[in-house]
C-alpha cells in the first residue's frame, strides 16, 4: 500500500491523526507514507507483532531521530547492550519504589503549583502541566529545581527534533546544541555527586558503576525528556475527558481507584506518544508489505489503541472496558516504556488534586487536540469557583 503526498498532508494529519488512521487502517494494516518517507503500521495485531520482533525491526540506526539527537542510548540499542544500560536505571521505576520515594514529593509539587494558580482561572498547560513533570524528574534525579527553566527550553527543541522526519537542518542543529548543554549539566552534577554524596537516581547510577559518564549523560537525556511530554499530555487529556463527562468527573473525585482507570483509558483513547519508530534489519515480508532493509517503520500506537478489532467502540471513552490493560500506549516487548509507572503516578496525583482542590472546575472553551507524534490540546483554559 502506498499513500501519496496528495492523499495525506502532514497538516491534516497533525490536526486530526485519528481520522487518517481510521481511513488507512481499513485499507491496509501496513502502508508506505510518501510524505514521511517511512512505513506506517496501523492495526493492533501488526503493531504488537512488530514490537515483539527485535530480530526483524531494530531501534538503533543512523536514521533514527533519537540517535541523531541524543547519540547512543538505551532507546537506540537492542539485546544485551540495551539491557545493560536500561538495568542501571530500572529499579528506580518499579511501582513500589516510586510510591515510597516519589509520591509525597510529586504531591508537594502539585500542591505548590495549585497554590500559585490565580484565584479563579488559568490556562493549565503553561501554568501547571508543562511544569510538573520537569519538577518531578529533577526531584527523581536529585537535581535542584532551579534547572527547570533550562530543561523546559531544551525539551521544546527536542520535541521538534523527534518529529523532524523531513530532517530539517535548523531543527537538528538546535537540538544537538541543546543536547550538548544538557550533557554538560549532567556531567557537572556527576562530578559533584562524587565529591559530596546525595540521594537520587543520578547518584544511584554513579554508584552502580556499570555505565560510563557519557552513557549516564545520554540515558539521562532520554529519561528526562521522554517523560515530560507524556506526563503533560496524560494530565491534560485526562482532565479534558473528565470535564466533558460530569458523572465520570464525580466518580474520579470520590474514588482514586476509579480515577486510575480513567487515566488508563485516557492513555488508550488519546495516546500521548502516538508512534514508536523502528528500522528493518533486513528485507522482510510483513502483513502483506515487502519492507526493505533499512526502511523506517513507524508503529502507530495511537491507531492500534483504536483498532475496532481489538477494542469495542474504540472512539468512545470507556474506563470500564474489560480489555483496557491490553493497550499499547507505552509500547511493549523489550522497549516497554521505562517511565510508564512514573507517568501514571504523576497524572493520578495531578488530576486527583486538581479535582479535589478546585471547586466548580470547568473548561472555559473546548480544547483543540493536535499532534501525530505527541498528542494533546494546545491549551486548556479553565475556571473554577474557589480553591481549597
Amino acid at each position: 500500500m502506498f499513500i501519496s503526498r496528495e492523499a495525506l498532508s502532514l497538516a491534516a494529519l497533525n490536526a486530526d491523526p485519528y481520522a487518517a488512521y481510521d481511513r488507512w487502517r481499513s485499507e491496509a494494516p501496513v502502508a508506505f507514507v510518501e510524505a514521511l518517507g517511512l512505513w506506517w503500521v496501523l492495526d493492533y495485531e501488526a503493531v504488537a507483532d512488530a514490537l515483539a520482533r527485535d530480530e526483524d525491526f531494530q531501534v538503533g540506526t543512523d536514521r533514527s531521530l533519537i540517535f541523531d539527537t541524543f547519540g547512543e542510548n538505551m532507546l537506540t540499542l537492542d539485546g544485551e547492550p540495551h539491557r545493560r544500560q536500561r538495568n542501571a536505571f530500572f529499579g528506580a521505576f518499579r511501582p513500589a519504589h516510586l510510591r515510597a520515594r516519589m509520591a509525597a514529593a510529586v504531591e508537594a509539587s502539585v500542591d505548590q503549583l495549585i497554590d500559585a494558580l490565580p484565584a479563579d482561572g488559568v490556562e493549565l498547560r503553561q501554568a501547571f502541566a508543562r511544569v510538573l513533570p520537569v519538577l518531578s524528574i529533577l526531584n527523581l534525579f536529585g537535581l535542584d529545581a532551579a534547572h527547570a527553566t533550562n530543561l523546559r527550553r531544551w525539551y521544546d527543541r527536542f520535541e521538534k527534533a523527534l518529529a523532524n522526519f523531513a530532517w530539517d537542518e535548523t531543527v537538528r542543529s538546535e537540538a544537538k546544541a541543546a543536547a550538548s548543554e544538557f550533557r554538560a549539566l549532567i556531567q557537572a552534577e556527576i562530578d559533584q555527586v562524587r565529591q559530596v554524596p546525595r540521594s537520587g537516581l543520578l547518584a544511584d547510577a554513579v554508584a552502580d558503576g556499570s555505565l560510563s559518564d557519557e552513557e549516564i549523560q545520554r540515558n539521562a537525556s532520554i529519561i528526562f525528556f521522554g517523560g515530560i511530554s507524556t506526563v503533560e499530555a496524560v494530565t491534560l487529556n485526562t482532565l479534558s475527558a473528565l470535564l466533558d463527562r460530569p458523572q465520570r468527573l464525580e466518580e474520579a473525585r470520590r474514588d482514586p481507584a476509579r480515577l486510575a482507570l480513567m487515566v488508563e483509558e485516557t492513555v488508550r483513547w488519546r495516546s500521548p506518544v502516538q508512534t514508536a519508530t523502528r528500522h528493518a534489519r533486513r528485507d522482510v515480508k510483513f502483513h502483506g508489505a515487502e519492507i526493505k532493509a533499512g526502511d523506517g517503520v513507524s508503529l502507530i500506537l495511537g491507531a492500534a489503541n483504536r483498532d475496532p478489532r481489538q477494542f469495542v467502540a474504540p472512539d468512545q471513552f470507556d474506563p470500564d472496558r474489560p480489555n483496557l490493560q491490553r493497550h499499547l500506549a507505552f509500547a511493549a516487548g523489550s522497549h516497554l516504556c521505562l517511565g510508564a509507572h512514573f507517568a501514571r503516578l504523576q497524572a493520578n496525583i495531578a488530576v486527583g488534586r486538581l479535582l479535589q482542590r478546585l471547586e466548580g472546575l470547568r473548561a472555559v472553551e473546548p480544547p483543540v487536540f493536535q499532534g501525530h507524534e505527541f498528542h494533546q490540546p494546545g491549551a486548556l483554559k479553565l475556571a473554577w469557583c474557589a480553591k481549597r
